[in-house]
């Protein structure tokens, strides 16, 4: 019989994030082998238990924050795989989630709304952080808009004051062209504005809409307004890695290049929920849209509800918006396949009929189309069983 293998796993557990990872990770041992889990009480940032010095395990599984954990790793000699964008061992393998793809949904996000000023707010001394800066920075650029940035104060020593950071936030944010998005770099970032704004009397999301990263339920919901966030396939994301270690504990070889998983949507709450359209009746029919895809409403419907011809608001529409909207409707419905895709067993038949297809047949061959692969492909990909 198989001795199991000892996994340790340097993973937090406080925040929305790190457990995403943990489910993963169980979620790939209940799929295969078992394993024998080591998990410290463990945070960010933390330094490594005691015992690893001496343990004799078969591998770990770390979100490597800091070099203490990095010279406890390299030293253990054993397998390892690392899920902290901070890189600082190159020397193992790197699954992380796709911070590009990130800021490119949350630049969408808010484009799809009608803003034409954008800003991000984040935290430069991460490297996920300047990394979605960057790809925001530059996507909302190539749309032929301006965005801009949010620089902390210069820091020498210790972390300012939440008081500091709070003036400085809400310094920015009242300096702002608005109305504006802006897209913070994570969950707990996009709270610190909402309460800057809140400060200097700014309204949200009439003036200043807000999108965070990570899509924790807790801080979203306790957020005034309620935070939108996308939302990381952080599940993926660990099991990806548990898949990665298993083979290494196997004396198979790694890939050399780094796993980046893609996000699975985001998670529309009102501090995103408004449209910065000029136009009143385009702005009516793109809330219809929304509002309805999911019913199954094609064209003709929206129509219905908005007294225009069909070619002034396919024309106007596709001015404003960028695309049609039919090209509308069914993006928004592929967006809720993906959805259902990856955190429901829905047969196919059910995710059409719940995302407004009538035909299983046309969701698949429209799925494959613009997503380009088919809906099973992707299920297996996103799906963290």
């Amino acid at each position: 019989m198989k001795e199991r293998p000892a996994v340790a796993l340097l993973i937090e557990t406080s925040n929305s994030y790190a457990r995403g990872l943990l489910r993963g990770v169980m979620a790939y041992i209940r799929e295969h082998r078992p394993w024998s889990i080591y998990l410290p009480e463990h945070g960010r940032g933390d330094s490594p238990p005691g015992w690893l010095k001496n343990w004799h395990g078969g591998g770990i599984i770390a979100r490597v924050e800091n070099g203490r954990i990095a010279r406890a790793v390299k030293a253990s000699g054993l397998p390892a795989v690392d899920v902290s964008a901070a890189r600082l061992l190159p020397s193992i393998p790197w699954v992380e989630t796709d911070d590009v793809a990130i800021a490119e949904l949350a630049a969408q996000h808010l484009l799809e709304r009608g803003f034409r000023n954008l800003a991000f707010c984040g935290e430069p001394e991460f490297n996920w952080s300047k990394w979605r800066c960057d790809r925001f920075v530059q996507f909302v650029r190539e749309s032929g808009h301006q965005c801009s940035e949010y620089r902390p104060s210069a820091r020498t020593g210790e972390r300012p004051t939440w008081q500091r950071e709070q003036k400085d936030l809400a310094t920015w944010v009242s300096n702002l062209d608005k109305p504006v998005g802006v897209m913070a770099c994570y969950d707990s970032k996009a709270r610190q504005l909402l309460d800057a704004c809140r400060a200097v009397n700014i309204a949200v999301p009439e003036e200043v809409a807000v999108i965070g990263v990570d899509n924790d339920e807790l801080l979203c919901n306790l957020s005034d307004p309620p935070l939108s966030s996308v939302i990381p396939d952080t599940q993926q994301t660990g099991y990806a890695a548990a898949r990665l270690l298993d083979q290494l504990m196997s004396g198979r070889s790694a890939p050399a290049e780094a796993a980046l998983i893609k996000p699975l949507g985001i998670a529309t709450r009102q501090s995103t929920d408004i449209l910065a359209i000029d136009d009143k009746q385009i702005a009516d029919a793109v809330r219809f849209i929304r509002r309805h895809a999911c019913d199954g409403v094609n064209v003709k419907d929206v129509l219905k509800a908005i007294p225009l011809s069909r070619r002034v608001l396919e024309s106007r529409f596709r001015r404003i918006v960028g695309r049609t909207p039919h090209e509308e409707l069914l993006r928004l419905r592929l967006e809720r396949v993906k959805q259902l895709l990856a955190e429901t067993e829905l047969t196919l038949a059910a995710i059409a009929s719940r995302a407004g297809f009538r035909h299983v047949e046309y969701m698949t061959v429209a799925f494959k189309r613009i997503v380009g692969q088919p809906p099973s492909v992707f299920r297996g990909e996103h799906r963290a069983r």
